[in-house]
């Protein structure tokens, strides 16, 4: 199929020119073949499409997303080689790492471009498309892991949506959705949508049963031919226990296949589920100011309530029966034994505000044609919380034996913070002559940030930090139009991280601010887009400070023995690739990447791979639209990972690597009055491989997380 792609006004106008001129020769007239895919509006660049822009980016529909059973954030890895695992625990919150940096779930999401905390669970069935943007999200974010950006695109009021969808999966996990949309008034100008779900979830791992629920709206109003006013609201709320991570037994990585992998460590008579409830409004106004410009103006609040219970295994401090005196204190005892200790944050608010004001259009300057988007984010961050306890309960067990009782409940202080931000951007895309275009981006930031303690210390100390700091990230790309299909670009790029000593009597420069840390990421690519194709490879390196303890004799026990800052850096070079190749019936789909990341540092570590990043990954799929059967899809995937250093400090412990197979299937049964059903049947994890998926080391502790057991799904969605 051939697509018309419309580009800005000069390479426009000389299509046209040659088009023309072709005709009045006699000859057939040109056209252009490939993709016409909208690249992500929050890229920075609206308007533009995804084949001729020198970013690289994703989109995933909704009906993508339910085709692959993508039912929370953290279930994108399914789909995008650059995308894996980062501490990504059932129940909770969902942690994403992107070109093998792992994502802050503070900075780097969005939803409709604007930031929200990423720490809660998302609801999907009101998303319209999940989108990622890789690397240079310094051009898009104040401050941001260096990897990507994640933006959820809620769904839109259209006319005569209405659609009803239940569910089953795993052990006896029931739901049911439903979306409801409409148009009225004079030329429609006035839109609504409705979703709403309920699941009550029992999944194959045991003792984690919970339940959420969701209620959205949208509307619009088209005020004048080019004035539209925007309006998104949602409240979600999820309860379910988290579960915990295994650990390694000594020095020794345990075989997946001896470890009961269904069991949930964090299941104890005193625990309790994770609650997460939330709710996002935005508000937004777009107005045509001439042919070529138009103001957006849009505002987002988002109010998050957390109350979090764990059973947390941690370690083991004379929890080794053989030989009490033994002490392992980021891992489990080589006999599964570790302490369990009671954690217990009620009440945690996290509030997030944001109002952006954009101006862009186009303009021209002699031969150059530029697409011009400028502005300001003003944002703010509030996080209030109670004293927590954080307590030695008991002794347990890796098979999830060992019962214990609670901790004594002693209460400890936890952090206060706020934090402003004001940042003020332009970027700029010029369509040079010779199918040369160049793009570029400035963002200027100033950042206010301050904590303090819940609870004073014992003389009356709060512990509050109090700081400001500004910086500005550039960004720039030159492309060349190789043919009408393809493009080859190179860009450069820089991102920036704020960091603060923690409030720990450890560091004797506890509460200071560290220096900017400012990221390089450089990108060499060529993407691809025709009636039958789309593929892109990148090459990159991106660069990040690397944070750590300065002095050999650092000792936690010990006070002002330690001092944090920056002790080098981390370099990941790689080479990523995507392809859709539609061959008749049969879709194609295959993405992978090659990662060769490693620290550079002060000491032992120089040299070593980075914990909890694999080396190479790979997705690949088919989607068989059987001819005799009309309506029926069929789809295969598989998804492999290499092996994954388990320390900071020996890259030589590793997990091994791991493959999967994933099989589905979508029929869709047309009804009387052009209703229609759809069905939708699959298996994950078909051979219940059973095996380590990722190997986070956080809190200063190895965990270890396994694979999805095989989980069967099913889904009817009725279109009336």
């Amino acid at each position: 199929m051939k697509h018309h792609v419309p580009t800005r006004c000069a390479l426009a106008a000389a299509l046209f020119a040659s088009a023309c001129a072709a005709h009045a020769q006699g000859t057939e007239t040109i056209t252009i073949t490939g993709a016409a895919e909208r690249l992500p509006a929050f890229a920075g660049f609206p308007g533009q499409t995804d084949a001729r822009t020198p970013l690289q980016a994703q989109t995933w529909s909704a009906e993508r997303l339910a085709d692959e059973n993508v039912t929370r954030l953290g279930d994108i890895t399914r789909l995008d080689a650059g995308v894996s695992e980062a501490y990504d625990s059932p129940g909770y919150w969902a942690g994403l790492s992107v070109r093998g940096y792992t994502l802050d779930n503070r900075f780097n999401v969005r939803r409709e471009g604007l930031p929200v905390s990423g720490e809660t669970a998302f609801a999907l069935e009101n998303k319209e498309a999940v989108e990622l943007l890789k690397g240079a999200s310094g051009m898009q974010a104040g401050t941001s892991a260096p990897g990507g950006l994640v933006n959820l695109r809620v769904k839109r009021p259209v006319a005569g949506k209405r659609s009803a969808t239940v569910w089953w999966e795993g052990s006896s996990t029931t739901g049911a959705a439903v979306d409801l949309g409409d148009r009225s008034g004079p030329d429609g100008v006035f839109g609504w949508r409705v979703n709403a779900a309920y699941e009550d979830m029992e999944p194959r791992l045991r003792d984690s049963d919970g339940h959420r629920r969701l209620l959205a709206v949208a509307l619009d109003w088209q005020l004048t031919p080019g004035s539209v006013a925007e309006f998104e609201i949602e409240h979600s709320r999820q309860q379910q226990p988290s579960a915990a991570g295994y650990s390694l037994r000594g020095d020794v990585v345990p075989d997946a296949h001896d470890v009961d992998l269904l069991n949930n460590l964090n299941h104890q008579p005193w625990g309790g589920p994770v609650e997460m409830e939330g709710s996002t409004a935005s508000l937004r106004w777009r107005q045509r100011l001439t042919e070529d410009w138009q103001l957006r103006a849009q505002a987002m609040v988002q109010k998050l309530r957390t109350d979090d219970r764990t059973a947390f295994p941690y370690a083991c401090y004379g929890c080794y029966a053989p030989d009490p005196s033994l002490e392992f204190p980021d891992r489990y005892a080589p006999d599964g034994s570790f302490d369990y200790y009671e954690y217990l944050s009620l009440n945690e608010r996290r509030d997030s505000q944001a109002l952006e004001l954009a101006v862009s259009g186009s303009a021209r300057t002699g031969a150059v044609e530029h697409a011009i988007e400028a502005g300001v984010l003003r944002a703010a961050y509030r996080g209030r919380f109670q004293d927590q306890v954080y307590e030695w309960a008991g002794i347990g067990r890796d098979d999830g034996s060992a019962v214990t009782g609670p901790s004594d409940g002693r209460l400890s202080a936890n952090t206060n913070r706020d934090e402003t931000s004001t940042e003020f951007f332009v970027r700029d895309a010029m369509t040079l002559p010779g199918g040369w275009s160049l793009w570029t981006g400035l963002r200027h930031t100033r950042l206010a940030r301050e904590s303090w303690r819940t609870s004073a210390d014992d003389d009356g100390s709060l512990r509050a930090t109090d700081y400001d700091q500004g910086f500005t990230t550039p960004w720039v790309s030159l492309a060349w139009q190789w043919t009408a299909a393809t493009m080859v670009y190179a860009s450069w790029g820089r991102g920036v991280e704020s960091a603060v000593v923690p409030n720990r009597p450890r560091y004797v420069n506890a509460g200071q601010a560290l220096p900017a840390l400012k990221s390089r990421q450089r990108e060499f690519g060529l993407k691809h887009a025709s009636a039958s194709v789309d593929a892109s490879v990148a090459l990159f390196q991106i660069e990040r400070p690397r944070t750590g303890e300065l002095n050999a004799g650092c000792d936690g026990d010990v006070d002002d023995s330690c001092r944090l800052g920056v002790v080098g850096e981390q370099r990941h070079r790689g080479v990523e690739a995507s392809l859709v190749w539609r061959t008749g019936a049969v879709d194609w789909r295959a993405s992978a990447m090659l990662l060769d990341a490693v620290r550079h540092e002060r000491g032992s570590s120089d040299g070593l791979r980075p914990e909890n990043v694999p080396a190479r990954t790979l997705r690949l799929g088919a989607d068989w639209r059987v001819p005799q059967a009309g309506g029926l899809l069929l789809q295969a995937d598989l998804r492999a990972e290499s092996d994954r250093a388990v320390l900071p400090y020996d890259d030589s412990v590793r997990i091994p690597g791991w493959a999967s197979v994933d099989l589905g299937a979508r029929w869709t049964q047309p009804l009387a009055d052009g209703r229609a059903i759809t069905w939708r049947a699959g298996v994950d994890n078909v051979f219940d491989r059973k095996a380590w998926k990722e190997s986070p080391y956080q809190f200063d502790h190895v965990y270890l997380y396994p694979l999805q057991a095989r989980t069967w799904r099913a889904s009817a969605s009725l279109k009336f």
